[in-house]
């Protein structure tokens, strides 16, 4: 039996919590009981109000669990700012983690990871819009930007929030290997391995132009229909102005020119492909708008990091191998 402790806290973020602690309970009722004991504590055993005011009910204060922690978890908070200077809360924190054979962060939660000194020389993680503040507050840490989670010894970290799902899957087939660990994600109706790392969400979401801009309707029909004809003259045509002006658009709002932000598109058509389809490379590209199935592999590669056929065997595991957590 592996205790797993959870360490709730006023104004934690609750699915960082919940989502995690479902895993590590599906998984100990799959196998029929008797590998996980989850117990949701907290500094003084009262229960706290999560960031979103949802009250999180727990089973005892931190110091009254008895034996040791096999895994000690946790949640970030919108509020990590303000934490990382929250004495009482961080001496909690710190004796959860001289128990535990490993500690574990979920999104902001990496903060107050790095606020007693567990990243110090690590590699680490966090949600995408705190990367920036991660490496600023924490130089002897390499924050790795692309992840949904990562592990460096016994400390795990991982993105923002639904990721403390996948780092929960990752752990569990650490210690009991994929056969179960498939079963718990089917069973939650989640990715074994979610595709991609934080670089994957949508082009169109990480590209915004200014509210009015006149680029707005072209960037809309290019993720429409990505295997339409895009080429820059088309783009121009149906914009209503000179291909250059078009180019300096792309570049002022977008940092990028228009060919590279077709391609970004298209890799992603071919990513969800790839997540749905067996159909073979070529068959994807065309789909997605490019003209064979090595240009696809080379634009691929470029913007993912890996290539297509790679791409879809990250759905058979969660990519943790058993023994490294």
């Amino acid at each position: 039996m592996r205790t797993v402790a959870l360490l709730a806290y006023d104004g934690a973020q609750v699915l960082d919590l919940m989502g995690p602690a479902e895993v590590f309970y599906v998984a100990d009722q799959l196998a029929g009981g008797g590998i996980y004991g989850v117990h949701i504590v907290s500094a003084d055993g009262r229960d706290t109000v999560s960031a979103s005011g949802l009250r999180m009910g727990v089973a005892s204060s931190l110091a009254e669990l008895d034996g040791p922690i096999d895994t000690f978890l946790i949640p970030g908070t919108p509020h990590w700012a303000r934490l990382m200077e929250d004495e009482p809360l961080l001496a909690v924190l710190r004796s959860g983690a001289d128990r535990a054979r490993r500690v574990a962060a979920v999104c902001a939660g990496a903060f107050l990871l790095g606020s007693v000194g567990l990243l110090e020389g690590r590699r680490a993680t966090t949600h995408w819009l705190f990367l920036d503040d991660l490496a600023e507050r924490f130089p002897a840490t390499t924050v790795e930007r692309n992840p949904i989670f990562v592990g460096d010894g016994r400390v795990f970290t991982c993105a923002g929030v639904t990721a403390g799902i996948d780092l929960a899957l990752a752990l569990v087939e650490a210690d009991h290997g994929p056969d179960l660990t498939r079963q718990v994600a089917q069973f939650l109706v989640v990715f074994m391995q979610r595709p991609g790392g934080q670089a994957q969400f949508s082009v169109r979401m990480r590209t915004q132009p200014p509210a009015r801009s006149p680029l707005r309707e072209i960037l809309d029909a290019i993720v429409a229909d990505p295997a339409g004809d895009h080429r820059v003259a088309a783009l121009s045509e149906r914009a209503g102005f000179s291909e250059r002006h078009l180019a300096r658009l792309f570049l002022r709002e977008l940092g990028m020119t228009p060919a590279r932000y077709v391609d970004q598109v298209r890799v992603e058509a071919a990513r969800m492909l790839l997540e749905v389809s067996d159909a073979p490379l070529d068959t994807i590209a065309r789909r997605a708008g490019m003209s064979s199935a090595e240009a696809l592999r080379r634009s691929f590669t470029r913007e993912v990091g890996t290539t297509p056929h790679a791409y879809r065997q990250r759905f058979r595991t969660t990519g943790v191998a058993a023994g490294t957590a």
